[in-house]
Order: structure tokens, then C-alpha cells, then sequence
């Protein structure tokens, strides 16, 4: 049986995501992505800004957040196209976040990636700034670029993404993470706080952000930030689980930070069986958000698989 609601066809059932690809489906969009971010910036004077915003957002990852934002717009009725600019300026934002985080003033991090940090080889100087070349760009990239969405659409999109990367999102996330270094007490609510605004704003934003550009209700907006926002704090978890059990060769990183800065994290709450069970519990409760979806649903269904199952 089939119903309409808002515009969007809904089901009766979770479509099955065994029968989705989802390793092509991530593969053939990372090389869309890839393409797009290698022709978003030129390298023109002063040489060593550019080379250096370059260095970190062309250095790889799973290019998640862009990915989201492309599979929603699509979801909604989109097309890439028209997520496109929106989804590289996600990428040039979390990769400022990236940056900024790595410096010594903050996680003080050697590798990213599985390659030097930006101030490792640019400077702590140079790489300040390339963040900040980065977080402005990206702005002026979505207004420039964006073609065949309406106006105020993209003026939504431009406000959501200022408000998830700010002191209202992953700013005030990072505030909290570093006042609460070392101190013994901090409150599971707390860390929830941290993650929800540090690792899961940008992530709610990828993917209301592509519905936004297709023109979705509000309805269906308010249930994918829901989907969002479990799959972003189940992100965390899991991060917070590998910071334990994988080794610098997995995470690309530099293992067994977290401990070393005596950071509260899930395994210090719970355990990491019960970390694991929280993890699951949030993918499935962010799948049954997707309902009403029907097959197009698939890419963001196997992708919150894809987040408690990964290794690194």
C-alpha cells in the first residue's frame, strides 16, 4: 500500500539495502566529488595559500559529508547539479574544522589523513589562514555557483550551514570539547552536547542542506535531520570506539588520542560492548526515519550502515 504525504511517496516498509551497491554507489560519487573540489580552487599568487587550502581538501577521506548532501537532493527530487557547489563547500568547511583542530592549540595533531597536518608542512601560521580561506569560500561558493535553484533556496542553505558551523553548531561543540580536557566529571550530557555540535551539526546540515535545494516539505526536512542527527552522534561513538581498539595505520591518524588528552568519550561511559549497542540502536532509529521514502532512500539507509561497520 502506497500513501501521500507532503509531496513524498510513502510505504509501508523499510526498502531492503542488501541488494544496494554501496561501495560503487560511494566510489562513483567520491570521484564526482573529487573532480569538483580539484576544480573548485586554482593556484594563483600568493602561491602558498592556495597550495595550501589545496594540500588539505584534496588529501582524501570518505568524502561522507558531500555525499550526504548529493544523496538527499536526489532523495527529494533534485540532481546533482544543483547539489554540487553546496556539497564541495561542506567538504572545504569540514576540512577548515580539520585544520584548525590539528593545530597545537587545540588537539595538536601530527597526521590526517594518513599524511602530515597542514602546519606540519605549511606552518601554524599558513595554516590558520588556509581554514580561513576555506570558510569564507565556501559561502561565496554556493552563491556563485549554485545554478537552476531558486534564490531564496540557496539563502536557506547559506543560513542553515552559517548556523551549523558557528558558536550555535560546530564552534560551540569545539568550546565545550576543550573545556572539558582532563576534568573527571564531565556529564554524559555534556559529551552529547560536544558531538551533537562538533561532529553532528555539519553532518545535519550535509543533509538538510541537499534537501533544502530540491524543494522539500517541512515535514520531510524534520525527518531527515532527525536521520541526520542519529547517524552523526553513531558516527561519534564509533570514532570514539576506534580511538580504542584501531591502530594509526586503520584511523589514519595518530591512535589513542583521546585517552592521551584524558577526554570523556562513549567507552569511558559505557564500555565499548554497550558503546556498539548504542551505535546500532541510533542507525536503526535513523533508518526508520526513511520510510516514506521508498527505494531512493537506499544510498542514505546503507551509508548509516556503513558508519557503525567501518574500521577507520
Amino acid at each position: 500500500m502506497t500513501t501521500q504525504h507532503q509531496g513524498t511517496a510513502v510505504t509501508d516498509s523499510i526498502p531492503s539495502v542488501s541488494t544496494f551497491d554501496l561501495s560503487t554507489y560511494l566510489a562513483q560519487r567520491q570521484v564526482t566529488v573529487e573532480s569538483a573540489l580539484d576544480q573548485s580552487i586554482a593556484i594563483v599568487y600568493p602561491d602558498k595559500i592556495y597550495e595550501s587550502m589545496r594540500y588539505s581538501l584534496l588529501a582524501g577521506g570518505k568524502r561522507l559529508r558531500p555525499i550526504l548532501c548529493l544523496a538527499t537532493c536526489e532523495l527529494v527530487g533534485g540532481t546533482t547539479e544543483m547539489a554540487l557547489p553546496t556539497a564541495c563547500a561542506l567538504e572545504m568547511i569540514h576540512t577548515m574544522s580539520l585544520i584548525h583542530d590539528d593545530l597545537p592549540a587545540m588537539d595538536n595533531d601530527d597526521y590526517r589523513r594518513g599524511k602530515l597536518t597542514n602546519h606540519k608542512v605549511y606552518g601554524e601560521d599558513i595554516a590558520i589562514l588556509a581554514g580561513d580561506g576555506l570558510l569564507a569560500y565556501a559561502f561565496e561558493f554556493i552563491a556563485a555557483q549554485t545554478r537552476g535553484v531558486p534564490a531564496d533556496r540557496v539563502l536557506k542553505v547559506i543560513a542553515h550551514l552559517g548556523k551549523a558551523v558557528g558558536a550555535a553548531g560546530l564552534v560551540g561543540g569545539q568550546v565545550v570539547d576543550l573545556d572539558s580536557e582532563g576534568n573527571p566529571n564531565v556529564s554524559l550530557e555534556t559529551l552529547n552536547f560536544i558531538h551533537r555540535h562538533k561532529t553532528g551539526a555539519l553532518l545535519e546540515a550535509s543533509v538538510v542542506c541537499g534537501a533544502i535545494l530540491a524543494g522539500a516539505s517541512e515535514l520531510d526536512q524534520q525527518r531527515l535531520s532527525a536521520y541526520a542527527q542519529d547517524i552523526g552522534l553513531a558516527f561519534q561513538i564509533v570514532d570514539d570506539v576506534l580511538d580504542i581498539t584501531a591502530t594509526q595505520e586503520e584511523l589514519g591518524k595518530t591512535a589513542g588520542k583521546d585517552l592521551q588528552a584524558q577526554k570523556a568519550t562513549y567507552p569511558s561511559f559505557w564500555g565499548i560492548d554497550e558503546s556498539k549497542r548504542q551505535a546500532n540502536q541510533l542507525v536503526t532509529d535513523a533508518k526508520a526515519q526513511l520510510e516514506g521514502f521508498g527505494d531512493k532512500a537506499l544510498p542514505l539507509m546503507a551509508i548509516a550502515d556503513f558508519i557503525t561497520a567501518r574500521t577507520h
